[in-house]
């Protein structure tokens, strides 16, 4: 005979208590799971850095620690191209998922009083998409994609702050006689004249940390593009101290001390080039270190993602010397050049418990690919027609869809194009000057210096490459390919 109790008033209090338990015990589960929640995104764009600038990418004259560590924990991707060779025409393609045959800005054209070509209001950026997403937007660093005003602002573009220079070449000297806080102009006193009382970077350095702890609790998207190493080489002296003596013979730059430009983009001075490098980077991988720490401090680290890169390769301007550095590895080519080491970067994408830690991708990506990337991240939906492909599925260790493949064009030094297509890459200058010009062809498989030009060996590669170079690209009314625009 089967016992039966009865259910009192405090058995079913018992029994709703329990449920309840197990319901927020649930709640609290998803919560903490980066699925049930749009992740954080941290993107963080060093300038002009080159491939082999980071010890864990092969430095070997200084050391780079906590991008070591970022490494270490999360996923180096080997193959991964800014999207173009300098800074404008780079930050468009990153901005709008477009390569330099389709995005707006192709070149870094100055707009007087101040500021560069601005991207067009029509332009979708993804922080756009992430704004009506419900994310928080921030940037601080060098924007360059439009001045005080324009249409191209950062505020006009997306983002909710912003902190740092419109202007790419103001961004050339550390010593700043004023900076911008979205629309308003932030003078700073303590560098009037010849003084260094605030060294630019790290008070944007510190808004950006302001940021996190700000929007700890929304979706935030921080857009990190740092000044650092670009010219000038200039550094704090705590970091210039800890390298000074220690690159001999040490490089001698002479600039732009004084007069009417002086600040206003010249480089200045620098005796010590090369401890200042170092010292330079040495700054950027702090800066970075104190990121993450502040994301693991704040409780977020799982459900953010931090993507480090560089928006082209090292610079040769304001007595850099990359050569004493390796600062492009085994490749061949500066910023300006649409060689390896003028578009490979340094990319490294972190976000604990759904990255591999210690793991490496070859996937073929670029710029571009960054606007679908995080569309797929936030679950949002891509209307436009992009020429990016989401590598997230890289990022998890899925199955990835490849690129066709990829193309960039620069308007300068004569006009040059470039297009990989698997191993293939073929590279093309002096389009202006010489239109008929065979291009150079190199498998990276087996010469990822592009020292042995095969183009005579395979005329079938090289016509389907100058059919790409052909059909990959749409001409622009701002950014006319064949009319030689002065460029800064």
């Amino acid at each position: 005979m089967k016992l039966q109790f009865p259910i009192t008033a405090i058995g079913l209090c018992l029994i709703f208590l329990l449920a309840a338990c197990q319901s927020n015990k649930q709640q609290e589960e998803q919560s903490s799971s980066p699925k049930a929640s749009k992740p954080n995104i941290i993107y963080i764009l060093a300038d002009d850095l080159g491939y082999g600038d980071l010890s864990s990418f092969g430095q070997q004259r200084f050391q780079t620690p906590h991008l070591d560590a970022l490494a270490k924990g999360g996923m180096i991707l080997s193959q991964h191209y800014a999207g173009t060779t300098v800074c404008a025409p780079s930050r468009s393609s990153l901005m709008t998922g477009l390569h330099t045959g389709h995005t707006p800005i192709r070149g870094n054209k100055r707009v007087p009083p101040e500021g560069q070509q601005p991207l067009p209001a029509a332009s979708i950026t993804i922080a756009e998409k992430l704004k009506n997403a419900g994310y928080i937007n921030g940037a601080f660093g060098k924007w360059g994609l439009g001045g005080p005003g324009s249409e191209g602002a950062p505020e006009n573009q997306g983002f909710d702050s912003f902190f740092g220079y419109l202007s790419q070449s103001l961004a050339h000297n550390y010593y700043p006689y004023h900076l911008w806080d979205n629309d308003q102009k932030v003078i700073l006193s303590e560098n009037e004249g010849k003084k260094e009382g605030i060294y630019a970077p790290n008070l944007i350095h510190d808004k950006a940390l302001d940021f996190l702890d700000t929007h700890k609790d929304t979706s935030f998207f921080l857009f990190y593009p740092s000044v650092i190493p670009h010219a000038e080489l200039f550094a704090p002296e705590e970091y210039m101290a800890k390298y000074r003596g220690k690159f001999l013979p040490e490089k001698l730059y002479k600039g732009t001390d004084e007069g009417e430009r002086y600040r206003l983009g010249p480089y200045g001075s620098q005796p010590e080039s090369h401890a200042a490098f170092a010292a330079m980077v040495d700054l950027l991988d702090q800066q970075v270190g104190e990121i993450v720490a502040k994301v693991k401090a704040l409780g977020l680290a799982e459900n953010t993602i931090i993507i480090f890169s560089s928006d082209n390769g090292p610079h040769l301007e304001g007595g850099a010397d990359p050569d004493y550095f390796d600062s492009n590895g085994p490749m061949k080519g500066y910023k300006r050049d649409l060689y390896e080491g003028g578009i490979r970067v340094p990319t490294i994408a972190y976000w604990p418990e759904n990255i591999n830690p210690g793991s490496t991708s070859d996937h073929i990506s670029a710029f571009w690919d960054l606007y679908p990337t995080l569309c797929e991240l936030a679950g949002l939906p891509i209307e436009a027609e992009l020429d990016g492909i989401s590598f997230l599925p890289t990022l998890l260790g899925e199955k990835q869809t490849p690129h066709e493949y990829l193309y960039w064009e620069f308007h300068e030094k004569g006009g040059r194009q470039a297009v990989r297509k698997g191993n293939w890459k073929a590279v093309k200058y002096d389009i202006f000057k010489q239109p008929g010009k065979m291009l150079e062809l190199y498998d990276l498989s087996k010469d990822i210096g592009e020292q042995n030009n095969v183009a005579t060996q395979h005329p079938e590669i090289v016509k389907e490459m100058e059919e790409i170079l052909s059909s990959a690209r749409e001409e622009s009314t701002v950014f006319p390919f064949e009319s030689r625009i002065k460029v800064e």
